[in-house]
């Protein structure tokens, strides 16, 4: 078995779709507690970067909304009304 991908290199969505197949397979039981550990482990590590991209993705959405309610405030009125 090849060891898991650094969580800080996946995407969102290689993320969320690591995890789904983790918590399938924590569903269907492990063999050995020690499986299941790591396999939780895993999906702990899967859902905490998913939550980083999520959190990034908000802030993102934030910052572009101020700036349009900023471009929105911001009148000219050196020129006359039309």
């Amino acid at each position: 078995m090849a060891a898991p991908v650094d969580t800080a290199k996946l995407s969102y969505e290689e993320a969320r779709n690591e995890l789904v197949n983790v918590v399938s397979e924590l569903e269907q039981g492990s063999p050995t507690l020690e499986q299941t550990l790591a396999l939780w482990e895993r999906g702990e590590a899967l859902a905490t970067r998913c939550e980083e991209w999520l959190i990034g993705a908000k802030e993102r959405l934030n910052a572009a909304r101020a700036g349009l309610d900023a471009a929105a405030t911001t009148v000219d009125t050196s020129a006359p009304p039309a």
